[in-house]
C-alpha cells in the first residue's frame, strides 16, 4: 500500500516574518548605499533593491492565493490580507527612498541621513522580532513589549524629520534644494509610519482576539 504523503503545514505567521524579513533585506541595502553612496553605481544599486521588492511581492502573492482556498485561516481573512499588504508597503517604501535619490539627482548624503537610515533597520528588526512572536498572541508575555519599542522608534523617527525639516527651511537658500531634501525626508519618514502601521494591524487582531 502506498503511504499518503503529508503536505507542509503552512503558517500565515511564518509568511508574515519571511516577508518582514524582505523588509529588513531592503532596509541594509539601504543603509549600505547610503553608507557608501556613490551616484555612479546608484542605477546597480536600484536594480538589486527591485529584485528584493519583486521577491517580496511574489511571497505576498503565494500568501493570498493560500488564503482564497483555505477553509479555516488562524485569524480573519481581512486581519491576513491587511498585514501582508503592510508590510509589503514598508519594503515599498524603503525602495521609494532610492528611487527618489536617483530622480532628484542626488551626489552627496549628509549624515543626518544616515542616522535615519539606521532608524529605519531598528524599526525593520522590532518589526521582525513582533511578527515572530505574533503566533504567540493568545499567551505571549512580550509581544506588548515589541510593540511599544516599535513605537519607541517611530517617535524618534518622527523627532528626527522634525528638526532636520526644520533645519532645511532655516538654513537652506536654494529652492530646489529644499524641496529635493523635504521630499528625500518625507519618503524616510514613511519607512518608519509604515513600520508603526503593521505593528498597529497587530494590535488590533490581539484586541480582537482577546
Amino acid at each position: 500500500m502506498r503511504k499518503r504523503k503529508i503536505g507542509k503545514t503552512f503558517s500565515y505567521f511564518g509568511s508574515f516574518v519571511e516577508l518582514s524579513e524582505y523588509s529588513l533585506r531592503a532596509a541594509e541595502l539601504l543603509i549600505k548605499t547610503i553608507n557608501n553612496f556613490k551616484k555612479d553605481t546608484l542605477d546597480e544599486k536600484l536594480k538589486e533593491m527591485h529584485s528584493i521588492e519583486h521577491s517580496a511581492d511574489l511571497k505576498k502573492h503565494e500568501l493570498l492565493n493560500r488564503l482564497v482556498k483555505e477553509f479555516l485561516p488562524p485569524i480573519e481573512r481581512e486581519d491576513i490580507i491587511s498585514i501582508s499588504e503592510k508590510i509589503d508597503t514598508v519594503t515599498d517604501s524603503i525602495e521609494d527612498v532610492l528611487i527618489n535619490l536617483s530622480i532628484f539627482n542626488v551626489k552627496s548624503i549628509p549624515k543626518e541621513v544616515l542616522e535615519f537610515t539606521e532608524i529605519i533597520m531598528n524599526c525593520c528588526k522590532s518589526m521582525i522580532s513582533a511578527l515572530r512572536e505574533f503566533e504567540n498572541f493568545k499567551r505571549s508575555k512580550i509581544l506588548h513589549t515589541e510593540i511599544v519599542e516599535l513605537n519607541r522608534l517611530e517617535e524618534v523617527a518622527d523627532e528626527l524629520y522634525v528638526n532636520n525639516v526644520r533645519k532645511l527651511y532655516r538654513d537652506g537658500s536654494d529652492v530646489v534644494t529644499i524641496f529635493t531634501w523635504k521630499e528625500i525626508y518625507d519618503s524616510l519618514e514613511k519607512c518608519c509610519d509604515a513600520c508603526e502601521d503593521v505593528a498597529n494591524d497587530i494590535e488590533l487582531v490581539v484586541m480582537k482576539n482577546s
